[in-house]
């Protein structure tokens, strides 16, 4: 009678399971919100891309409200959304870089080709704050709030849509 029942409850069981692994392998990673939500920038110290004398930390973001970009000369990517970056920089948001598994000479050619829209750049060649950011791959941005806490995590390339639909309206949202 047992064996009977453990035959039986078997491919309920394997479907069951099957069902769950579909439905959680089919899920979009990139749609998930970011573990840093609502709270403080990664504490990190770091010298800068353009000068490696100058060194920063988190209070790089204290009093002003700042869109940080993980960028690297590598990604295509990054190269797409130079433009939307520019225009956001444009429009008076601060905006601060951080080349991200780089070399300081690729990262600075990179600026010198496609524009610099940020205030500042964070030097990361080992990709040490990305991963406290856990970027996943660049590029990344995060609103970061005058208090330096994290409000807003972007995925993947900046598009012009993005800018009007998502970025501008949580800019002013927290402003």
């Amino acid at each position: 009678m047992k064996r009977r029942l453990l035959l039986l409850l078997m491919p309920v069981m394997f479907l069951g399971l099957a069902l769950f692994f579909y439905v959680r392998l089919s899920e979009d990673p990139s749609a998930r919100d970011s573990a840093l939500m609502a709270r403080d920038f990664p504490a990190f110290e770091a010298t800068t891309l353009r000068d490696p004398e100058r060194r920063v930390d988190p209070s790089l973001f204290e009093g002003e409200l700042t869109l940080v970009n993980v960028w690297g000369e590598w990604c295509p990517a990054c190269r797409q959304e130079m433009p939307q970056l520019l225009d956001l920089a444009e429009r008076n948001i601060r905006l601060v870089g951080v080349n991200y598994r780089d070399t300081r000479e690729a990262g600075l050619a990179f600026l010198d080709e496609f524009g610099d829209p940020f205030a500042v750049n964070i030097f990361d060649p080992d990709g040490e704050l990305g991963f406290e950011l856990g970027v996943i791959g660049a590029p990344e941005t995060f609103l970061v709030d005058a208090q330096g806490v994290i409000r807003y995590h972007h995925k993947g390339y900046v598009s012009p849509e993005d800018v009007h639909d998502r970025l501008l309206p949580e800019v002013e949202k927290w402003r």
